[in-house]
């Protein structure tokens, strides 16, 4: 079935040929008989550019393979790769366990996860979610299936490789344990990015959860202002009986018109958001406004309208904090409307030759597609980055060039030489991977 296709961004559709295997043979079969323009493993759709795009080409829909085990003695899971965040945490939790690693959503699948290497609020200690494999099956090129552990030179080239490796459909890794489905949570308001970075720097590690939010609409000396959240998993005597059963409170409209986040709009938000949030309070919350608060709407990416939306982001090494300020000082001069914008602090990588975390301060971005000048001050943020030993975020690009990309990944030509080998006809390709000449 020909269909077009986007990320979450809805931005650039392009045509593909999707297929959806239930079982491995089927998926051995689907990438043993893929066509000229190459195959692509695609999950629930959540990487926000072309990542899981495959224009001309075939896709396949890996959520039909969706069965998972669990060994409540050691805390492994082994899933297939079509298995999501979601299931697992709805299934784990009430049994007092919880995932290593949950980026900003929960509809993220188990293949997806690996080969974006996602990351979350506890990077900084726990680091992000390729860390946590013990083993995968890979399928590869003439539909091989092959079982890779860490240090083996295929594995790191697959964590973090953006699906360009082969099709992951099996992963274990280790889950821990948790004594509820709640968090408890300090909050604290600061006033601009200066008294934020230092107030993360001084006590992120005595959380294993933290993030900022920052207002990029304030100019002057609330440039940077922003609302902490770091949090910890609560005790038995602070919460309810363990449970995880959320799902969305709203649906967002199928028709949105194009501006409804303006200036305007996202400055009365930013106010409002920051002025109601404390100036220092500890609260107990729910795992999901915690973890995934956006996810309590569905399909929200539709609100961005129907041009879509760009999220970027980035990450610097610790030093460079004054590439930070600039990019952060710039957005705020430029007014980029940017309805939900947050820092982290990354610790020590995974392994994954292309994976995004670095040790340094990560910031995320979501813009609306088509403000004024965005490309060419994005791409001048892209410079800016490299420059300071940064890089950009793969599972969340669209608009990034290859040069930039060579620039940012110093793993890079090592990553091309095992893919090289795996893959010498260069059957798994994506829109991504054409538009950075990967």
């Amino acid at each position: 079935m020909t269909t077009f296709l986007t990320g979450w961004g809805r931005t650039a559709p392009t045509p593909a040929t999707l297929a959806r295997p239930r079982t491995l043979d089927e998926l051995r079969e689907a990438v043993e008989d893929a066509p000229r323009r190459g195959v692509v493993a695609r999950g629930l759709g959540r990487s926000y550019g072309d990542a899981a795009q495959n224009a001309g080409g075939l896709v396949l829909d890996c959520t039909g393979l969706d069965t998972w085990t669990f060994d409540e003695a050691s805390g492994l899971v082994t899933a297939s790769g079509g298995v999501s965040l979601h299931e697992l945490m709805t299934e784990l939790v009430p049994r007092g366990w919880f995932l290593p690693v949950s980026p900003g959503t929960r509809y993220v699948t188990v293949g997806g996860a690996v080969a974006a290497d996602v990351h979350g609020k506890n990077h900084h200690r726990d680091s992000s979610f390729g860390a946590h494999v013990r083993s995968l099956t890979l399928v590869t090129a003439g539909g091989t299936a092959r079982v890779l552990r860490p240090g083996e030179p295929l594995f790191h080239a697959t964590v973090g490789g953006m699906g360009l490796t082969g099709v992951i459909a099996e992963a274990t890794f280790a889950c821990v344990p948790v004594e509820s489905a709640r968090m408890r949570v300090d909050v604290e308001r600061t006033g601009d990015l200066d008294e934020t970075l230092a107030v993360m720097a001084a006590t992120d590690d005595r959380y294993r959860y933290t993030v900022a939010w920052i207002d990029l609409l304030a100019r002057g000396r609330r440039m940077g202002r922003s609302v902490l959240t770091r949090g910890d998993h609560a005790g038995r005597t602070e919460k309810r009986e363990p449970g995880f059963a959320p799902g969305p409170l709203v649906r967002a409209p199928a028709w949105v018109p194009g501006g409804l986040l303006n200036g305007l709009s996202v400055r009365a938000f930013n106010e409002v958001w920051y002025r109601r949030a404390p100036r220092r309070r500890t609260v107990v919350q729910d795992l999901a406004p915690f973890f995934h608060p956006l996810d309590a709407v569905e399909g929200w990416n539709r609100v961005y309208g129907p041009r879509g939306f760009v999220q970027y982001q980035f990450v610097v090494p610790f030093g460079a904090e004054e590439t930070l300020r600039g990019i952060v000082g710039s957005l705020s001069a430029h007014g980029t409307v940017s309805f939900l914008t947050v820092l982290k602090r990354f610790g020590p990588g995974s392994g994954g030759l292309l994976s995004f975390p670095m040790p340094g301060w990560t910031l995320a971005l979501d813009i609306p597609a088509g403000q004024r000048g965005l490309g060419g001050l994005l791409r001048g943020f892209d410079r800016r980055v490299a420059a300071a030993g940064g890089r950009v975020y793969l599972a969340k690009d669209s608009r990034l060039r290859a040069d930039m990309m060579a620039a940012m990944y110093p793993e890079l030509e090592r990553w091309r030489r095992i893919r090289d080998e795996a893959d010498p006809a260069g059957l798994f390709r994506s829109d991504l991977a054409r538009r950075l000449l990967l």
